[in-house]
Parts: structure tokens; C-alpha cells; sequence
């Protein structure tokens, strides 16, 4: 799935992917939305705050054959994510997709564990983050009749297991989606969350993940084998579709079914 070749599906849209880069080698979930919605005809601004991450990828869309450019971006600064959609608007004159891929997670710790520098850091760059960017990409996508905002939430806000700060943020993420979705779509504009499983990504290898650990991560779902930042990357490039032109508002899980199994034990 990783090679399958575009079909024209995003044909004349542009589209802002932020944490477009990869925390090390390989392949995570906002470098796999920006390969294929270029891949699919999108002209992408490939936003990260490490922008030697950003460069990386958007040359890798354009040895496809395919547009980008990459930028600089603190995501929870409110003047960066400005200027990330001016630039975008300057070169492309239009914008249709946002995908907010930006998150950060602490680790297992409760309220009773967390201190308030980590729960503050926690909220702002997976919750503001996501909110800033959509102020400032919502006015640039109903000037051209709308578009769509893609978030990313995970199945810990679905099945909380430990990761109290983590779980708490990206439950908000659902709920900012939701409003959003209400409030923008007498402007065109639809907006959905997707829900990732355990998929294993750059961020989850540097976070020591061994070999043992995933087999019984990819075991652990109905399905039994393991996601890849591909899978989230092509649910992305569904819902930023005129395919999902009916779609607004949605929690899309993309976990193998782990979601049917209940809380997390």
C-alpha cells in the first residue's frame, strides 16, 4: 500500500500537512499523509518544527514527480501558524486540507503523578496546536467554498489505559472536531478525527519499542497484524476526498478492531 500510485483523487487541491517529519528514519504518520495526498494531486506545504524533517520530506514528494515545499513551524505559536498558511496562500493562492498531525505523549502518569509543566505541555501542542491551525486555515478555505480539516486523535481517548495526560488531550481533540464541525459547515467545511491504533511509526521506535513488545502489539487487535503510519495516511487522504463530501464530525478508529474490544486492562 505504500507504493500504490495516486489516482487523481485530490486533483488541484493544496493541503497543509503539520508534523509532516519523522522523528528518525522511516515513516510516520504526517509524512505518510503528505506522500499521498501528493501522490493523489495535492500541492502540499509540509510544516515541522525541526525543518531539516520537513525538508526530507517534501523532497521525497518531489522525486515523485509531485509539489511541495517545506517550512518552519512551532505549531503552538498562533504567529507561526499564521504564517504557515500565508506562505501557503502567496505560492498556491487556495487551500483545501488542513491534516494536524502534531502530538506529543508523556508516558503512563496519573493526576495524582503529572506536574503542571508536562500536563500545560501536553494540552498545548496536541490540543492548541490543532486549534490555531484551524483559525487561521477556516477564513483561507471558505474563501474558495470550503475544505476539510483532518485531526488526529488516538484510541486512548476511546480506551484510556494509564496515559492520563496523553488520553485527556487527544479526548479534547475529539471534542474540538466535533464543535468545529458544527460551527464551519454552513462554509463548506467538513471536519473529522481519525483514531490511530498502536500503529508503529519513527516515534514509537525511538521511544525504545523492542521487537518482542511489537509482535504483541500487532497480536494484540482482531485483525492481528500491525499498523503502519500508511494506514492513517490513506484514512487521511478518504476524508480530505470529494469521496467524503457527506462526511463531517466523525471519530474514525484505524486500530485492526481493537476499539470493539472494550476498555483497555
Amino acid at each position: 500500500m505504500s507504493e500504490a500510485q495516486g489516482k487523481g483523487r485530490l486533483d488541484g487541491m493544496v493541503a497543509i500537512i503539520t508534523g509532516a517529519g519523522s522523528q528518525g528514519p522511516g515513516i510516520g504518520n504526517g509524512r505518510a499523509a503528505a506522500i499521498l495526498m501528493a501522490r493523489e494531486g495535492a500541492r502540499v506545504c509540509v510544516a515541522d518544527n525541526v525543518l531539516e524533517r520537513a525538508e526530507l520530506t517534501a523532497s521525497m514528494i518531489r522525486a515523485e514527480g509531485n509539489e511541495a515545499f517545506a517550512m518552519q513551524a512551532d505549531v503552538t505559536s498562533d504567529a507561526d501558524c499564521r504564517k504557515v498558511v500565508e506562505e501557503t496562500l502567496r505560492r498556491y493562492a487556495r487551500l483545501d486540507i488542513l491534516d494536524n498531525n502534531v502530538g506529543i505523549d508523556p508516558g503512563i502518569v496519573s493526576v495524582v503523578d503529572v506536574d503542571e509543566a508536562t500536563w500545560d505541555l501536553t494540552m498545548n501542542v496536541n490540543v492548541k496546536s490543532m486549534m490555531l491551525m484551524s483559525k487561521h486555515a477556516i477564513p483561507a478555505m471558505a474563501a474558495t467554498g470550503g475544505g476539510s480539516i483532518i485531526t488526529i486523535s488516538s484510541l486512548s481517548a476511546l480506551r484510556p489505559r494509564g496515559l492520563t495526560p496523553y488520553t485527556t488531550s487527544k479526548g479534547a481533540v475529539i471534542a474540538l472536531t466535533q464543535a468545529m464541525a458544527v460551527d464551519h459547515a454552513p462554509q463548506g467545511i467538513r471536519v473529522n478525527c481519525i483514531a490511530p491504533g498502536p500503529v508503529f511509526t519513527p516515534m514509537v521506535q525511538a521511544q525504545g519499542m523492542t521487537p518482542e513488545r511489537r509482535a504483541l502489539r500487532a497480536k494484540a487487535s482482531p485483525l492481528g497484524i500491525e499498523g503502519t503510519a500508511w494506514d492513517i495516511g490513506w484514512a487521511a487522504v478518504y476524508l480530505a476526498s470529494p469521496q467524503a463530501r457527506w462526511v463531517t464530525g466523525i471519530v474514525l478508529p484505524v486500530d485492526g478492531g481493537l476499539s470493539l474490544l472494550g476498555p483497555a486492562r
